[in-house]
C-alpha cells in the first residue's frame, strides 16, 4: 500500500462506488421496514456517484481539492437527487484523508464547516424531512470521519517521534561511543608518553655521559651504564604493566602494580639526581589532610615526573630544579622551577652527551619547533581534573611549569 498509494486508492474508490451503487437500491422507509431492490437510482445519481468515487483516486495528492469536489457533489445530490443516493459517503472519505493529512485546528474548521453545511442543506433544502434519519446520519458519519482521521494523525506523529528518538539516541549513543574511544586513546597515549619519556631520556642522558668518560674515568663509565640499566629495567616494567592492562579482555580486578603518586617521589627524584640534576624538593600536604585522590595524586607525580624530563633534556649543562607541592585550599599546587643552566658551568664536561632537541633555557613548547607532547600532555591531565597547567620562561632564565589541581 505504501509502495502503490495510487493503486490503493484506485481500489478504495471502487470499493466505495460499489458500495454506494448497492446502498442506491436499499429503502429503508419501506412499508414493512428497510426494504432492499424497491427502488432504482437515477441516472443523475449514478453520475454523482461515480464522480465522487473517481475523484477519491486523487485523495493523498489533493486532499482538501477532493474534499470541495465531493462536497459539492453531495450538495448537488441532496438538493435534486430522488430518490437519495448516498454520494456523501465520498464526502465522508475525504474528510478523514483531509484530517489525517493536516493538523487538529484545521481538521476542527474543516470538519465543523463539512458536517454543518451538508447537515444544514439536508434539513432545509432536501426533499425529507429535516429530522429524517438520512439527514442525521450525514452529520455523524462526517464528525466521526473528521474524529478518526485526528487519531489517526496523532498515532503516526507518536510513532514518529518515537522512531525520531530512537534514531537520535542510537546516533548519540555512536558519538558517546567514539568519543570515549578517542579520550581512551589519548589517555593511554599520555601514559605511554609518561612511562617511556622520562626513562627514555635518562638513557640517553647515562649513556652519553659513559661514552663521554669511557677513556678516563671508567668508574665513571660504569656508573652510568648501571643508571641506565636501572632505567631501562624500570622502563619496560612499566611498559609491561600498562601493556598488561590493555590486553585483558575485561576490567582488571586491580593493577598489577600500584599507580605511581607522591608517596614515592623520593625516588623519582633520585633518578634525576643519579642523572647530574640537582633538585631541591618540598612537599607540604598538611598531616591532618584526607589523602590525595588517586587522579589528583597520580596527576601531580605526571606533572613532577615530565618537567624535571623537559629541564634534563633541554636545560643548559649546570642546571638546577625546585620541585614544590603544596595543598592549598581545595587544591594542589604543583610547581617545578629551573634556572636555564650555564653551557660553560662545572658539569658541562660530564653531560656533553644530553640530547639537544630543544632550546637552552627551558622545555620546548609542544606546538613549536622541535616540540614534543610533554607539556600537551600536561594541561590535559590538569584540565581532566577541572585544574589548569602553566608552563613558560622564568624572568632571568630558566623556566617554571605551574600546575593546579582541585581536590
Amino acid at each position: 500500500m505504501r509502495a502503490h498509494p495510487l493503486a490503493t486508492d484506485a481500489l478504495l474508490a471502487s470499493g466505495a462506488f460499489l458500495s454506494m451503487v448497492v446502498g442506491s437500491f436499499a429503502d429503508p422507509h419501506g412499508p414493512h421496514g428497510p426494504a432492499f431492490g424497491t427502488r432504482t437510482p437515477e441516472p443523475l445519481s449514478l453520475l454523482l456517484m461515480l464522480l465522487g468515487a473517481a475523484s477519491l483516486v486523487l485523495r493523498r495528492r489533493r486532499p482538501r481539492t477532493v474534499l470541495a469536489v465531493t462536497c459539492g457533489l453531495s450538495l448537488l445530490e441532496l438538493t435534486t437527487g430522488e430518490p437519495r443516493a448516498p454520494v456523501a459517503m465520498c464526502t465522508v472519505i475525504a474528510l478523514y484523508t483531509v484530517a489525517a493529512r493536516t493538523d487538529r485546528p484545521t481538521t476542527w474548521r474543516v470538519g465543523l464547516l463539512t458536517m454543518a453545511g451538508l447537515t444544514g442543506v439536508a434539513m432545509l433544502a432536501g426533499p425529507l424531512p429535516w429530522y429524517a434519519q438520512e439527514n442525521l446520519g450525514i452529520f455523524a458519519w462526517t464528525g466521526m470521519a473528521a474524529a478518526a482521521g485526528d487519531a489517526v494523525r496523532s498515532r503516526r506523529a507518536f510513532v514518529d517521534a518515537i522512531r525520531e528518538r530512537a534514531e537520535r539516541a542510537e546516533r548519540t549513543r555512536d558519538e558517546e561511543a567514539r568519543r570515549r574511544v578517542a579520550e581512551e586513546r589519548l589517555r593511554i597515549a599520555r601514559d605511554l608518553h609518561d612511562v617511556v619519556a622520562h626513562h627514555i631520556a635518562l638513557v640517553n642522558v647515562q649513556a652519553g655521559v659513559a661514552a663521554h668518560v669511557m677513556d678516563k674515568r671508567p668508574d665513571q663509565a660504569k656508573e652510568a651504564l648501571a643508571h641506565v640499566r636501572d632505567a631501562s629495567r624500570s622502563a619496560l616494567n612499566e611498559l609491561r604493566a600498562t601493556v598488561g592492562l590493555l590486553r585483558q579482555s575485561g576490567d582488571p580486578e586491580a593493577p598489577t602494580e600500584p599507580a605511581p603518586g607522591l608517596a614515592v617521589l623520593d625516588g623519582l627524584v633520585d633518578t634525576f639526581r643519579h642523572a647530574g640534576l640537582p633538585v631541591e624538593v618540598i612537599v607540604q600536604l598538611g598531616p591532618e589532610r584526607d589523602p590525595l585522590p588517586a587522579a589528583v595524586d597520580l596527576a601531580a607525580y605526571r606533572v613532577v615526573q615530565e618537567a624535571l624530563t623537559n629541564v634534563r633534556k633541554h636545560a643548559a649543562p649546570g642546571a638546577r630544579a625546585e620541585v614544590s607541592v603544596v595543598r592549598i585550599g581545595s587544591s594542589v599546587e604543583v610547581t617545578v622551577l629551573d634556572d636555564g643552566g650555564t653551557p660553560d658551568g662545572p658539569a658541562a664536561e660530564a653531560q656533553t652527551g644530553a640530547p639537544d632537541d630543544g632550546p637552552g633555557d627551558g622545555p620546548a613548547e609542544p606546538d613549536g619547533p622541535g616540540g614534543g607532547h610533554g607539556l600537551l600532555g600536561m594541561r590535559e591531565r590538569a584540565g581532566a581534573l577541572g585544574g589548569s597547567c602553566f608552563a613558560g620562561p622564568r624572568y632571568g632564565g630558566g623556566y617554571r611549569v605551574h600546575a593546579v589541581l582541585p581536590v
